[in-house]
Parts: structure tokens; C-alpha cells; sequence
């Protein structure tokens, strides 16, 4: 690989972290967050705390020369004094095509431009693949005590949109609370409990059934909808026939 314009990056995005890798910038990835699991030999990075709980101090201590952020997952506070000694890329992903654009963005930033186009393409075509399907109402879920489920402003609503899985709830912004009673209100033909960032089981899809005995309740793999980066390659090829099975 040729010269590259960062040598020691530190990253405080999991999905984020997982693209790095497969870029191929695995050997200048000197720090990672403890939810930063993806993929296989990531142990070997250093873990430098969570992403809404960063340990600064031990950040400059590792002295890096790239800081990768994200506007909802880190706290303002943390990347403003973090910008004083690295740069810091904050990244604001709220859709698909904001992930691609920041696929090829830090392809650039990176030195890693033929990797990130080589990405994009595959991710492009695997969108492009997707089965045509009559819409779905949906309802999906993130978390319980309160329940909370996605607005029309979320990376996780696109994702919903562009596989004709219309959000009962998009009418609403960011991260909505809501009750079982409203939800079954709103008559969602399938309702989706995600395994992250609330590890949703078996037994929840028997308390929604308690209220809303007649709807299809299903547990899906959060990251398929949620984590962005080089993860949309496995999550569109997931998506394809599992929608296609609907």
C-alpha cells in the first residue's frame, strides 16, 4: 500500500471501525471502542472505553493522528476536546447514500480511494438487486422501558424505506417513544424487535402479544439495518431474501 496520510487512528464508531479493516487500514488502527467487535481480529486493537464514555486521557496518550466520530453516537464535549490534539472527522450518516458518500469520503481522506470505489460498487449493485415487493406496514423497534422506535430522520428508516417496509412511525423525527396500545393502533402488518442496541428475545414478542395478539412479530439482527460501512455488503445480501421471502 502506498504512502498513506495517516499512520495512528483511533475510532469511536463500531460500524466504523469494521470499515477501517476492510479498507485495509487494519495496521494504523491503534484504538477502538469496547462495542467496536466486527470483524474477526479486532481484539487485537486497543480498547480506549465506549462511545458515549471515551476515555480522553488514555486517547492522547496513544498520540493519534486521525479521530473517527460520529455526531449521534459521540458526545459533542468528548470530539471538541479531542479535536485539540488530532484531527477529528465527525461523520453525520442518516441515510444510505450519506453512508456511500462517506465510504468514498474517507476513501479519500485516507489514502484508500480504489478499496472505498471497489465498496461502494458492490453495495450499490446489491441495492440495485433488490427484490420488487408490495409495501409492508412496519413497526421497528430499538429498545423497551420506554419503547422507542425510529423516526423518518434515521439511517434505520431508509434502510426500512428502500425495502418497501413502510414505518408506521415516520411520521415522527430521531428516536420516538411510544406504547403498546399506540402501536396497536397504528395496525403494523409486521413488527420487527432489533437484537441492538436493546437485546430484544423471545419472550418480548410475548408481551406485544398480550396487547396485539394478531400481529406478526419477528426478531431481526440489528446490525442489518443499523450498522453502516463495509457492513451494508453483508446486510443488503441478508436483506435481498428476506425480503424476497416476505
Amino acid at each position: 500500500m502506498p504512502d498513506l496520510p495517516y499512520k495512528r487512528i483511533v475510532c469511536l464508531v463500531p460500524s466504523l471501525t469494521e470499515l477501517l479493516v476492510d479498507l485495509g487500514l487494519k495496521d494504523q488502527l491503534i484504538g477502538r471502542t469496547r462495542f467496536c467487535i466486527h470483524p474477526e481480529g479486532i481484539e487485537d486493537v486497543e480498547i480506549i472505553g465506549g462511545t458515549k464514555n471515551p476515555n480522553l486521557e488514555k486517547i492522547v496518550e496513544l498520540e493519534p493522528d486521525f479521530i473517527l466520530a460520529n455526531k449521534e453516537e459521540n458526545r459533542k464535549e468528548d470530539i471538541e476536546l479531542l479535536e485539540k490534539y488530532a484531527k477529528v472527522r465527525v461523520t453525520e450518516i442518516d441515510s444510505i447514500q450519506d453512508a456511500i458518500l462517506e465510504i468514498s469520503s474517507l476513501g479519500d481522506i485516507l489514502g484508500v480511494n480504489k478499496q472505498a470505489g471497489a465498496m461502494v460498487n458492490k453495495i450499490t449493485a446489491l441495492l440495485n438487486d433488490r427484490p420488487a415487493k408490495s409495501p409492508l406496514s412496519v413497526a421497528y423497534f430499538i429498545w423497551k422501558d420506554p419503547w422507542m422506535t425510529v423516526g423518518s430522520d434515521t439511517y434505520i428508516h431508509d434502510v426500512l424505506h428502500k425495502y418497501g417496509l413502510d414505518n408506521v412511525y415516520g411520521l415522527h423525527k430521531r428516536y420516538p417513544k411510544t406504547y403498546l396500545d399506540e402501536l396497536s393502533a397504528h395496525s403494523p402488518e409486521l413488527i420487527l424487535l432489533s437484537s441492538e442496541p436493546y437485546p430484544f428475545k423471545e419472550k418480548h414478542i410475548d408481551e406485544i402479544k398480550e396487547v396485539c395478539p394478531d400481529f406478526r412479530v419477528v426478531l431481526i439482527n440489528g446490525e442489518w439495518f443499523s450498522w453502516y460501512g463495509s457492513r451494508m455488503i453483508k446486510a443488503f445480501s441478508f436483506l435481498n431474501e428476506w425480503r424476497a421471502s416476505l
